[in-house]
């Protein structure tokens, strides 16, 4: 018997007021309909979605998509799904996916808690990725870090056994809570063999990651991967 997952009803990220432009707008309103799963039966599945079943990727928070763009044009063999709550991202992602005729994305607009909660189906996905999350410095917003014990537990009932989860950040004190928070969790085991962090991925281009190389930031990756330990079930058979 499992145990029930722990509810997080903290946010952990405030919806910023961030300019749309015209064509972004456009896209969010022509563009959804094409690049969205609005239509797909819940709870959500790779085959439900794009009608065939290779590996699925989650990329949570892309931003203004530009690694998920990259990644599903350098790897037309798996099938990418990517949340955001930002609408100028996701405008400027969907005119990437429109722009270069990408046709293994789709986009979820919305809280990434929820959405996984409610509409991904447990078991579903084959690898997470989590780059560069707000690390809500200030101790007070610390437990609006999305990296939590509870969202842990979430993610354990999606990914399948042996998928991963793979994480990055600029910010030691978060690299640090995030190295914890897996230390600590049944569901996830490091990668590497000294529980340390791991090389920076080659192919990463996030426009972001770049400037921050730029004032001579250093970036902490982490990659864990999904144990055969049963973790609590979440989605509802719908």
């Amino acid at each position: 018997m499992t145990e029930e997952p722990r509810h997080r009803n903290v946010r952990s990220f405030v919806k910023r007021a961030g300019r749309t432009t015209r064509a972004q707008q456009r896209a969010l309103s022509e563009l959804m309909s094409v690049y969205g799963v609005d239509d797909c039966t819940r709870p959500l599945t790779g085959p439900g979605i794009f009608k065939r079943d290779p590996a699925l990727v989650m990329e949570i928070g892309f931003g203004n998509g530009e690694t998920l763009a990259e990644l599903a044009l350098n790897h037309p063999e798996k099938d990418y799904l990517g949340i955001e709550v930002h609408e100028p991202g996701i405008g400027h992602l969907l005119l990437q996916l429109q722009r270069h005729e990408i046709k293994n994305v789709r986009v979820i607009r919305g809280d990434a808690v929820e959405i996984l909660r409610r509409d991904i189906a447990d078991g579903s996905l084959d690898e997470v990725l989590i780059l560069f999350p707000d690390p809500w410095p200030k101790k007070r917003h610390h437990k609006r870090r999305l990296v939590q014990p509870a969202f842990l537990d979430l993610l354990a009932a999606k990914i399948k056994t042996g998928g991963s989860l793979q994480m990055a950040t600029d910010w030691e004190p978060y690299a640090e809570h995030m190295m914890q928070t897996v230390a600590d969790s049944r569901w996830f085991d490091n990668v590497r063999r000294d529980q340390g962090f791991i090389p920076r991925p080659d192919r990463r281009p996030t426009k972001f990651e770049r400037r921050g190389q730029r004032l001579g930031h250093r970036v902490w990756d982490l990659q864990c991967q999904r144990n055969g330990i049963d973790a609590p079930r979440t989605a509802d058979e719908r």
